[in-house]
């Protein structure tokens, strides 16, 4: 769209007079304008005022924008149509685990949190005017009502033979003091191989009752046909497994049984003992897997007692797997699937370190995980080999399991 000569001395004189980041900005909101209506012209099929066949709907106004740039706030209006929306791709919407962060560091910037980083993250957005109480609202209740249909959406579509369970801690502040929160998420391996996050839940601990108040509500969203539950020795999530997940085995993390193993051994002796236990899960039978445990156990006993005690104590949790098929061992003998979950997770938490709230917390690692999901949506590609599903489910009536009604706590 070309400047009318009034336009034109009015850009050279604002030009004219503004400072360095001031002309940046002014000709960076000027460019953006005029490509936006660019657009808008292109998209209605006439330029503003023109009369053209080729249009299929009308100018009705502009709305106002504020882009938060590098160079400062720009002043931008979208134009409005009739019928149909319009929303210039230039300004392509936030992912949303951006507007998470934006909408966490901005709440907790209007709620005058004293974290020495929150002002120059702001600033690193560039959001140099700040940001009123209405808007945080307004963005947090837009993101939120998009992060709440994930977190509850129906599990009943297919069947999950494997579900992985792990909980991070993060910071946020809970009645005026800073607390660690627990993150509790559940991501499930399909009956075709495919990957999904399962859900999350925030709260103050790893207590039973609260692993079980989770496990519950992806119980009560239909999640079904579980043969094989994965996660750590803590011992609240181990007892809600083994009263929410009926029917279900439970997979002690051989990786973190061995960090268990590690403190309550000299440091010099770590790779010896850790060669010696990996051997357990080197065996070809769920036989064999069994009495090499035994094996070494015996082997340990006279120099390493504690070792022996702790190995046998966990036998039927850490050789839960080998009940499963072969080809699928090393995926399911480990938390690791959800290690790169938790480093995301993490990477992004750090940046804002202290969170105003849970709910600011609980938005942020929604987002996140909404964001792998799709990835893995997005992109199928099988996590584990081809075939084995049979053996897991031999009964064709065992299609789909029944939810079996669940009991108070």
């Amino acid at each position: 769209m070309a400047l009318s000569q009034h336009d034109l001395l009015r850009l050279m004189e604002s030009l004219r007079t503004a400072d360095g980041i001031e002309l940046v900005r002014v000709l960076a909101q000027r460019i953006l304008q005029e490509l936006i209506e660019a657009e808008a012209t292109a998209h209605i099929g006439a330029a503003p005022g023109e009369h053209a066949e080729t249009c299929t709907t009308m100018r009705n106004g502009h709305r106002e924008k504020v882009l938060t740039t590098q160079a400062g706030d720009l002043d931008l209006a979208i134009p409005k149509v009739r019928t149909g929306s319009f929303f210039p791709s230039l300004l392509e919407r936030r992912r949303r685990i951006d507007q998470a962060l934006y909408a966490v560091i901005m709440e907790a910037y209007v709620h005058g949190v004293s974290t020495r980083n929150v002002d120059d993250l702001v600033k690193a957005l560039g959001g140099d005017s700040g940001i009123s109480k209405s808007e945080v609202s307004r963005i947090c209740g837009a993101l939120d009502a998009e992060l709440t249909v994930f977190r509850t959406r129906p599990l009943d579509h297919v069947r999950f033979p494997y579900v992985y369970l792990d909980a991070t801690y993060c910071k946020a502040r809970v009645e005026h003091q800073i607390v660690s929160q627990a993150v509790v998420i559940a991501t499930g391996i399909t009956e075709d191989g495919g990957r999904e996050v399962l859900g999350l839940m925030v709260g103050d601990s790893e207590s039973e009752m609260f692993w079980s108040e989770f496990l519950r509500s992806l119980r009560s969203r239909g999640l079904n046909g579980v043969r094989l539950v994965i996660g750590d020795h803590h011992l609240g999530l181990v007892a809600a497994v083994r009263k929410v997940m009926l029917g279900a085995a439970y997979q002690r993390c051989r990786v973190h049984f061995l960090r268990n193993v590690f403190s309550v051994i000299s440091k010099d002796s770590g790779e010896l003992v850790a060669a010696t236990i990996r051997t357990i899960f080197a065996q070809p039978t769920a036989e064999l897997v069994r009495s090499q445990l035994d094996t070494v156990a015996d082997m340990l006993a006279r120099q390493f007692p504690k070792v022996r005690d702790m190995l046998l104590e966990a036998k039927t949790d850490l050789t839960a797997f080998a009940d499963f098929p072969e080809r699928h061992w090393k995926k399911i003998q480990s938390t690791n699937p959800l290690e790169r979950v938790n480093r995301e997770i993490k990477r992004r938490v750090d940046v804002v370190q202290i969170f105003p709230n849970p709910p600011a917390l609980e938005r942020l690692t929604t987002a996140v995980l909404i964001e792998m999901h799709d990835e893995w949506i997005a992109f199928p590609r099988s996590y584990l080999p081809k075939g084995g599903m049979d053996s897991i489910y031999p009964h064709t009536e065992d299609q789909l399991d029944a939810v079996t009604p669940l009991q108070g706590t």
